[in-house]
């Protein structure tokens, strides 16, 4: 009698953020390639509404809630465990300014930022992601697995009014570069997307067309191109990474 074939179960995303914008168009992305998926945002509505469309495609588990909360990132650390273990983990989850009730400015002024907002803002962009990635780690260290940050140009240049973003992501960049060295068996990149079509550069900019602006699906698949090429640890930009050729790819 044969012995039944060896099944390989499915590899497993923990992806933030993953509602709207370029988190859900990253787990749409990899559920088509076959991932499993843990997927969190704030908007339970939302989340709901992208669990439904990715539940038909893989199997997903969807948490509610915010990646500041400890007790929620230890229930999102739990469910990829549940799953078999985290391959990858995004962490997408961001915001402008911290703020979260209505009619607060989107870039506030460094000299004008409520410091209750700043202190939410450095939480949600910098110290969420590295303490969820500190819960993770275990399960990536046992797949060989990645870590995906989700950086921006402002973490680069100083822009009028991104002062606090920019320094939230750049502190995120560089914790991301540690990580890189600490963790030489896995890969880990921060990916600056560039400018999107998405509700949050609507935000940042009031009033202006940005339809112009490439649409979140477009940039998931150059991002992703990181993990089937194994590409260096290190910091990229999705222009960069469309424009060359994979076997170009290296870390900056």
């Amino acid at each position: 009698m044969n012995a039944a074939p060896h099944t390989v179960p499915a590899p497993v995303a923990l992806v933030t953020g993953a509602s709207r914008g370029l988190g859900l168009a990253l787990a749409r992305a990899l559920a088509a390639e076959g991932w499993q998926l843990v997927i969190t945002a704030r908007g339970a509505a939302e989340l709901a509404e992208a669990e439904a469309g990715l539940a038909a495609v893989t199997k997903v588990v969807a948490l509610p809630g915010s990646i500041v909360d400890d007790d929620h990132r230890a229930h999102l650390a739990e469910a990829a465990e549940g799953l078999g273990g985290a391959s990858l983990l995004v962490n997408n989850a961001g915001s402008l300014n911290g703020a979260s009730g209505p009619g607060a400015e989107p870039l506030p002024r460094l000299a004008e930022f409520p410091l209750p907002d700043l202190l939410e803002l450095f939480e949600v962009n910098a110290l969420g992601p590295i303490a969820l990635t500190q819960l993770v780690l275990p399960q990536l260290r046992a797949h060989s697995g990645a870590v995906l940050n989700i950086s921006s140009d402002a973490a680069v240049e100083p822009y009028l009014g991104w002062g606090g973003y920019g320094a939230s992501k750049a502190a995120l960049d560089l914790a991301t570069a540690v990580l890189a060295r600490e963790e030489p068996e896995l890969k880990v990149w921060a990916v600056d997307p560039g400018s999107m079509r998405t509700r949050m550069l609507q935000e940042a900019s009031p009033g202006e067309d940005i339809s112009g602006e490439p649409l979140p699906g477009q940039i998931a698949p150059v991002l992703l191109g990181l993990l089937r090429d194994r590409t260096p640890s290190g910091r990229y930009r999705a222009e960069d990474l469309e424009a060359a050729p994979a076997t170009d790819r290296g870390g900056r």
